[in-house]
């Protein structure tokens, strides 16, 4: 992969961790857990089972959307915002233990929408116009992007790198900015690359794309890791090569490959034997961590004991 920061004026920080993720690449893949509640209970129930927790943590950050329609929220939408107030903290102290962190934005629609508007059958938001500048769109996007940069300024201020993964699964249409084809999602996710680094100033981003579809690549330039996200049936654990490999061929053999969200853990055994690489895997939360319904515990187990894997213990010690 290649090691070289797509932002060319990246923090040095960065570049360490995309130099180790090179290191390990086809050799050992880190360990990874979404969480989007103070409590963490995932990350506790790991390490109830292995004794061990994951070295990479997702946290949520649809509780900072600036545009969250308050008074049409319905119960299930205001309860996800509550759990995840507090969340940006929570990164700060998984960072400051040794610990990798990634961001996950449900993000609200920055105009209009009701109750959970980051997804486009709650809102009307056109994406398409929110790249074009002077646009209302754009004018809207562009606070809430500088909102955004301001929470992420302050991980750089702490020398903090971040796995930074935009508009995630526009391969569909089920989140606003994926409405109109992943090639428009692709334009603001560029969109928003140059407004970070350029206009902000922010530079302690890994830039992690995350979409198959060839035509929405977003190209070398404006990305360092390429990933999918992955929903196998419950226990099928295994090397998803197929997904991988097509992964590869429809963005980029240059990037790290990363499984970005998955409901079912891969085979790491088998992962590395067949030279399916994922650099990380991250599982995603709720129903999917707290029990041995989708992963059975003598699996994690094997898992959390292999030395192909990097838990957070390992990391630290590196």
């Amino acid at each position: 992969m290649i090691i070289e920061p797509c932002d060319k004026n990246a923090i040095p920080e960065v570049r360490e961790l995309l130099e180790f993720l090179a290191s390990i690449e086809g050799k050992r893949i880190l360990t990874g857990q979404h969480t989007q509640t103070m409590g963490m209970e995932e990350i506790e129930y790991i390490y109830s089972l292995t004794g061990k927790k994951p070295v990479i943590c997702g946290f949520e950050l649809l509780a900072y959307s600036p545009n969250i329609n308050w008074e049409k929220c319905d119960e299930a939408c205001l309860k996800e915002i509550m759990d995840a107030m507090g969340t940006v903290e929570k990164a700060y102290e998984w960072a400051e233990s040794g610990g990798i962190v990634t961001f996950t934005w449900h993000w609200f629609s920055p105009i209009g929408g009701f109750s959970k508007a980051f997804y486009s059958a709650n809102t009307e938001f056109d994406v398409e116009k929110a790249v074009i500048e002077g646009t209302i769109e754009n004018i809207a996007m562009c606070h809430d992007m500088d909102v955004m940069a301001e929470i992420l300024r302050g991980f750089e201020a702490k020398k903090i790198p971040v796995l930074w993964r935009p508009f995630h699964e526009s391969e569909g249409n089920w989140f606003w900015w994926g409405a109109k084809g992943a090639k428009t999602a692709a334009d603001a996710y560029r969109y928003m690359f140059r407004y970070f680094t350029e206009k902000k100033k922010l530079h302690n981003l890994v830039w992690v794309w995350n979409c198959p579809l060839k035509e929405g690549y977003v190209g070398d330039d404006f990305c360092d890791i390429v990933s999918r996200d992955l929903y196998p049936p419950k226990h099928a654990n295994d090397d998803y090569a197929g997904k991988y490999f097509e992964l590869i061929e429809n963005t980029s053999s240059k990037k790290g490959i990363a499984l970005a969200e998955t409901g079912v853990v891969p085979d790491i055994e088998k992962a590395l034997k067949n030279e399916v690489n994922w650099l990380w895997y991250m599982t995603w939360s709720h129903d999917f961590a707290l029990s041995d319904e989708y992963n059975s515990k003598e699996f994690m187990q094997k898992l959390y004991r292999s030395d192909k894997v990097v838990t957070l213990d390992d990391y630290v010690k590196l």
